[in-house]
């Protein structure tokens, strides 16, 4: 088949391959950008082709993503032993594992600084991008499907690029993106961007035509979220954010439009974010990273004017109903570079309300996002360290405890710092809701200890905290020599509980 729908600039269609043939050009030590963010728009044929010959021949990349894989990419390299080093987010257990192992190198960047240290060498360049998209355009650019993440920036700065081309994808989805690609310092001029709508770019990636070296046609799906629906403590973290939204309206602070919302993927995020359908509030708009259910789900509400994100990743019900409908949408949404979607200055600017979940917080604010027990990588710090240090409005959630309550995500001491306190605004639980704003460290302790902390551990924290103030004393209490002890009670008994 000559896929002339897809590939509309004919010199290219005699480049159609095997994914096979494809995986061949990649050499040991090569750096490889895949296109792909939380699941969606990733490369499917070439990686795992290239999973199977590393079995057959052990060769080892570095890997560059935009955030996560789906269709287990990453596990299958990881069992291959292809992957030597990993940027700079990911989510697959075997390969969390490999990474807690030492085995795998893996760069845990904040989601807007990769491109940037290619762009300017700080990194090593990719010899090879992977990217998958809808079509080709009659002048070679490439029309992205359900993510943009790092892609535009990997086509442009690899030597050369492999096209997998999704007939699964609908053709649809062309003029969804707004793909824009900022100067190099110092000439670099402001982005001019000043609302979620605004589309200041392309609608495709742009790159010479003979930088193309082949092109795989697949037919596979995104894999879909593994969100799960919200549950009694998502719909009272929900609960408790509506009232505070609420209060801040009242107090002239937000307007029933609220500003521009970003929620980090996951659970917790999704159901708070879903839960807005149920509040006073009108015309809300959206700058995030991720667009899942809870998306549309205000969308068919009537809730949500338009939102603007870096890809789209829902579950298998919500997957059939959006892209089978999708001009129902399509007008209210754009995708765009993640350097653009997570970008500090556009974050300033729009003045955007950012929603993100914690492993786990102290009695301080401080908040960490990616180690369980201070030494073992989940999955990355994210976009949530873009949005936390230059939103408006900086909130963390959390359940108050985990493991099956052997777990307080309150504890004296984080175990890893990702967030300190000057990022965290807001720290809400199913418990309650603290603002943490205007408070020095003190206030903030009793703050959380009362509004965020279950039993038992919020006796726990109160009277570490009342002996930290009386034994040690300072600007920020803590008795060192107990600040890490909860992790320890849980590490050699399996419980944070001191009976």
């Amino acid at each position: 088949m000559s896929h002339e729908d897809r590939i509309r600039l004919p010199a290219l269609r005699s480049k159609i391959t095997t994914a096979e043939a494809a995986a061949e050009w990649i050499r040991d030590g090569m750096v490889v950008g895949m296109s792909g963010f939380t699941r969606a728009g990733d490369a499917k044929a070439v990686p795992l082709a290239l999973a199977a010959r590393a079995r057959r021949a052990p060769m080892k990349i570095t890997l560059m993503t935009g955030a996560s894989l789906g269709g287990d990419v990453d596990r299958q390299l990881t069992e291959a032993g292809a992957i030597s080093r990993r940027m700079p987010f990911q989510v697959d257990t075997v390969l969390r594992q490999a990474i807690n192992r030492g085995e795998v190198m893996f760069i845990d960047h904040h989601l807007s600084e990769t491109v940037e240290m290619l762009r300017t060498r700080q990194i090593p360049p990719i010899d090879i991008a992977i990217i998958e998209a809808v079509a080709i355009t009659e002048t070679g650019a490439l029309v992205p499907s359900t993510s943009i993440g790092n892609s535009a920036s990997f086509a442009i700065l690899a030597d050369k690029v492999i096209v997998e081309i999704n007939t699964s994808q609908s053709t649809a989805l062309e003029g969804l993106h707004d793909i824009f690609i900022p100067k190099h310092r110092p000439q670099r001029e402001p982005m001019p961007l000043v609302a979620p709508h605004d589309r200041i770019g392309t609608s495709a990636i742009e790159i010479p035509p003979e930088k193309i070296l082949g092109i795989v046609i697949t037919d596979k799906a995104d894999s879909t979220s593994t969100v799960l629906p919200a549950d009694a403590e998502t719909a009272a973290i929900a609960a408790h954010l509506v009232a505070f939204f609420e209060h801040e309206v009242a107090q002239g602070r937000l307007t029933e439009r609220l500003l521009p919302l970003q929620a980090g993927i996951g659970t917790v995020a999704n159901a708070v974010m879903s839960g807005l359908g149920a509040g006073p509030f009108e015309h809300l708009t959206m700058y995030s990273e991720v667009l899942q259910d809870s998306t549309f789900d205000l969308f068919d509400a009537g809730k949500l004017d338009f939102a603007s994100g870096s890809s789209i990743t829902l579950s298998p019900a919500k997957a059939r109903q959006v892209f089978g409908d999708l001009a129902r949408y399509k007008d209210r949404l754009v995708l765009r570079p993640q350097e653009v979607s997570n970008h500090p200055e556009i974050i300033r600017r729009l003045g955007i309300i950012a929603l993100n979940t914690a492993l786990e917080a102290d009695i301080y604010g401080n908040v960490n996002s990616t180690h369980v027990l201070g030494t073992h990588m989940m999955n990355g710090i994210g976009g949530s360290g873009d949005f936390a240090r230059n939103a408006y409005l900086s909130i963390f959630a959390t359940k108050s405890v985990a493991k099956q309550g052997a777990v307080s995500s309150i504890v004296p001491m984080v175990s890893h710092v990702d967030h300190a306190p000057q990022d965290v605004d807001i720290l809400v639980t199913e418990v309650g809701l603290a603002d943490l704003r205007g408070l020095a460290p003190r206030e903030r302790a009793a703050a959380i200890i009362a509004n965020c902390a279950a039993e038992p551990y919020r006796a726990m924290l109160q009277d570490y905290y009342t002996r930290a103030v009386a034994t040690c004393g300072g600007h920020t209490p803590h008795r060192l020599e107990e600040a890490f002890s909860w992790h320890v009670r849980y590490r050699d008994t399996g419980t944070m509980r001191a009976d």
